[in-house]
């Protein structure tokens, strides 16, 4: 380990490339452009708000249906995968060339079209004009150009030679031969239906992955982020190799949050890879650390990636199925990933950073044990006493609990203010020694209660994952709005107005970050649309299926490793919801 006086080293460059594309594409415009930019985003965030919210059914304005819900959604996608993602590395940055304007409002205008003209496509089912097909047509060329611009070429590749199958059959071999199909047909059936490109893909990324992603992003930006970063590290740095097993709990901790894997590098890996390259780790093996515990985030419940949404809808089992099924395995994986770089740590006689205090190990040891069993004890309490309040108070219940929720949230509150305010990571300032586990700890707490929300609504109301994120989504809003003038109250510290100001512009910071981590996910889903809508259309998942069946002789364990070996195949150049 290098001394403790020498600085963290600065982070690569790449990192801080991948910050820069995460948050607008690699783009860098204008004060002007990118107020329109923040302003297009945050539009978007508040639609998928709207749609998720009882809302436009109980005043009956702005109702959508799924189709329209999926065409706008899709829409914003396009528009702002042009605007922030440059054609070529080459191309301009500090600005947004006009081609790339017109592409945008071409794609969003044929995204839209189903919107636009919902109730004309309706009255003529199977029955196209020339100006739908021609809609179609540009409307699949641009789609599948931002595809390639935000996700690169190998999901475009994959999209192209399923269209060319479709329009191709009769030359195919002919194990997986068709008649061909019109362009007229395809195109009908890829972009004014909901078989194709506004499928069910398009539809989970509408109606579920949108308000975890943005539930995730605005639990950061309030700073659960930071929290969770900072307890990993002050629980596990002194370890040998302490820097990269608080990378992996730390993206364990954020992939609770967030199922997204860019968000969860940028979130913890600006931080975490300078420091385990300064403890004695080499790039490749901070990089490969803080990627494999990042993209392990997507199976991490309750919040888990996109892929998982997909399977509650193409499988037809409940979300918090997928989520039990799904818990065992991202432990396994964190607790391999943890022994992996400790054999590391070992191998290369890492030391672990210096800590505060003089606690013993029998001291912390009792402590972690009764915090871990207080915190059974209080689910349990919650548990039943939350049982009983439904019995006894009925319809009133609602409000006893919402009572109970707030004054936990401002006790909480108060008791993270005695603490010292967590200060913001910064990857190129020097680490002398970990922060201190106790207050580092209890600073934090009520960033938990979002995660209980979203839990309950999910486990023991049984609501829906959009309805369960919703209300989740709805209390992190209150708390990014009211966390910070209470702390200043709490601490007598005064400014409640640009405390309150600047919880605000968190909310709008967070509600835009949501809103551009989603332009790949809807594009991805779009795309994968293509794939869908060609299976549907030419049988050739039949065919799929029957090949599959052949090869393995209807062994059901030789069934599913052909299917894990296709999938770990297309899985080295797609995105997981291809």
């Amino acid at each position: 380990m290098t001394p403790a006086n020498e600085s963290t080293a600065a982070p690569a460059v790449d990192v801080k490339q991948l910050v820069a594309d995460n948050d607008l594409g690699g783009r860098s415009p204008g004060p002007t452009v990118g107020l329109f930019l923040l302003c297009v985003a945050l539009a978007w965030s508040l639609f998928q708000l709207w749609i998720a919210s009882p809302l436009p059914f109980t005043f009956g304005v702005f109702v959508f249906n799924d189709t329209e819900s999926r065409s706008i959604h899709l829409a914003f996608a396009v528009f702002l995968a042009y605007l922030s993602y440059p054609a070529f590395k080459r191309s301009p940055r500090e600005h947004v060339p006009v081609t790339d304007w017109i592409m945008a409002l071409v794609g969003a205008f044929c995204a839209a079209y189903l919107f636009l003209f919902y109730r004309e496509i309706a009255t003529r089912p199977g029955n196209p004009t020339d100006f739908d097909i021609a809609t179609a047509v540009v409307g699949m060329v641009l789609l599948l150009e931002a595809t390639r611009r935000v996700l690169g070429l190998p999901m475009v590749i994959v999209a192209v030679v399923f269209l060319t199958y479709t329009f191709g059959g009769r030359y195919m071999p002919d194990m997986i031969a068709h008649r061909g199909l019109s362009l007229n047909r395809t195109m009908s059936h890829q972009w004014l239906t909901t078989e194709g490109v506004f499928g069910v893909a398009l539809g989970v990324s509408s109606s579920f992955i949108f308000l975890f992603v943005l539930f995730g992003s605005l639990l950061d930006k309030a700073g659960a982020g930071n929290y969770f970063i900072k307890s990993a590290f002050a629980l596990l740095g002194h370890m040998r190799g302490g820097p990269a097993k608080a990378a992996v709990l730390s993206s364990a901790a954020t992939g609770i949050i967030s199922g997204s894997s860019i968000a969860n590098v940028v979130t913890t890996g600006t931080f975490t890879i300078p420091l385990m390259k300064r403890v004695g780790y080499r790039p490749d093996q901070a990089g490969a650390v803080e990627v494999s515990s990042s993209v392990n985030g997507q199976l991490m419940p309750p919040v888990m990636g996109a892929a998982a949404f997909l399977m509650v809808e193409y499988v037809g089992i409940p979300y918090i199925e997928v989520m039990k099924h799904a818990f065992l395995p991202a432990i396994i994986s964190y607790m391999a990933l943890l022994y992996i770089v400790h054999l590391e740590a070992l191998k290369a006689n890492m030391v672990g950073l210096p800590r505060r205090g003089t606690a013993s190990g029998g001291s912390r040891l009792i402590s972690y044990g009764l915090t871990i069993s207080g915190f059974f004890v209080l689910c349990g309490a919650v548990y039943w006493g939350v049982g009983w309040i439904k019995d006894v108070a009925g319809d009133a219940a609602i409000w006893i609990i919402g009572a109970g929720l707030l004054a936990a949230y401002v006790a909480l509150l108060w008791f993270g203010s005695q603490q010292p305010e967590l200060p913001l990571d910064d990857p190129e300032a020097p680490v002398f020694e970990l922060p201190e586990t106790a207050p580092t700890v209890k600073s934090g707490l009520h960033y938990l209660l979002a995660v209980v929300v979203l839990i309950w609504c999910l486990m023991v109301e049984q609501m829906s994952p959009g309805l369960s994120a919703f209300w989740a989504t709805m209390f992190i809003i209150f708390v990014m709005l009211t966390q910070k003038p209470i702390q200043a109250f709490f601490r007598g510290a005064g400014g409640l107005g640009a405390a309150s100001k600047q919880g605000a512009l968190d909310l709008i910071d967070g509600m835009a970050a949501g809103a551009r981590n989603m332009i790949g996910i809807g594009v991805a889903t779009a795309a994968a649309g293509i794939i869908v809508g060609t299976v549907s259309l030419t049988g050739i998942g039949l065919v799929m299926t029957e090949i599959v069946e052949l090869l393995s002789g209807g062994n059901l364990m030789l069934m599913l490793c052909l299917v894990a070996v296709i999938s770990l195949i297309l899985g080295m150049g797609l995105p997981t919801t291809a």
